[in-house]
């Protein structure tokens, strides 16, 4: 096979694979999977799991247990204890999540990258002048969950939830190809804005935002902070105050099934040295420097 070739099935897998999951009806499709995936009919189970299993690096042997009653228990799986260490290190923020690592560094006045060629604001993305004040020349760093790994998120840092606004939109996916070709897609999706304060003693009161992304077929965010699930169907208010404070590393919620996290922190922070484009990061590991 010439070069030339390979390049154009490769463009061509590409074209595939946004036309699958950017065409079909995205509501309509992420309402039955979300279905779909709470089916307890046990054949249902094992083959939903076995066909995960075979086309993605699903990985339970970290599992807390080894038995699930659906495909969407198996999802929203915790981890056996210490299955994810959390940095000590009091001028470490760690990463919530598992993720690869997309686009971070310094927001440029008000303007991130989603990908190369494709900026967006702060205010298209949070919906709050005084969030983008903020976070104005602050740092930020995208973490993209795939569908094979843990999704469950964590308090980067000793932390207090003061409030969180649950912002309705589309779930275009947000895989690399999707991100390359849609305009601001991160401020077209659903998307959760948890707004956070370092609470530890001697270090700043620093400000911590961060953005669950929703996405097509995993549509939903459960938080531990605020008793209703976040999605679609989500009727109530949409700023929902909240008082909780959260140790380093301890569970803070999860997606129904996965998608993103944008961190934000105000200038002066910097990624840490494994914090780079498409690497692997694990929760619990260095993300964030403070100044």
């Amino acid at each position: 096979m010439t070069i030339g070739s390979l390049v154009s099935r490769m463009l061509l897998q590409e074209d595939l694979n946004f036309l699958l999951t950017n065409r079909i009806p995205r509501h309509l499709a992420t309402r039955f999977m979300g279905w779909f995936s709470q089916i307890e009919q046990p054949w249902v189970r094992d083959l939903s799991i076995g066909a995960w299993t075979k086309f993605a690096d699903l990985r339970l042997d970290e599992a807390e247990k080894t038995q699930f009653s659906s495909m969407h228990d198996c999802f929203t799986r915790k981890l056996k204890p210490g299955a994810r260490p959390v940095d000590p290190d009091p001028a470490i923020l760690t990463s919530p999540c598992d993720a690869i690592v997309g686009a971070g560094g310094q927001v440029a006045g008000t303007e991130l990258i989603q990908a190369k060629g494709f900026p967006y604001t702060l205010s298209d993305l949070l919906h709050d002048p005084s969030l983008v004040e903020t976070y104005r020349d602050g740092t930020y760093v995208t973490l993209r969950i795939t569908s094979y790994m843990y999704h469950r998120f964590h308090a980067p840092y000793d932390c207090r939830v003061g409030a969180v606004t649950y912002i309705a939109g589309d779930t275009w996916n947000v895989n690399p190809i999707a991100l390359q070709r849609v305009e601001r897609l991160f401020c077209k999706n659903e998307r959760a804005v948890i707004r956070t304060t370092l609470e530890s003693p001697g270090v700043p009161r620093y400000p911590i935002t961060l953005v669950p992304v929703a996405a097509i077929l995993v549509a939903g965010i459960r938080l531990h902070c605020a008793d209703v699930l976040l999605d679609a169907g989500y009727q109530g208010a949409r700023l929902l105050p909240c008082d909780a404070n959260y140790r380093k590393g301890e569970e803070m919620g999860w997606f129904q099934h996965g998608s993103t996290i944008i961190v934000f922190a105000p200038p002066g922070f910097g990624l840490c040295e494994n914090v780079t484009s498409g690497s692997v990061i694990r929760a619990g590991q260095p993300l964030l420097r403070m100044p």
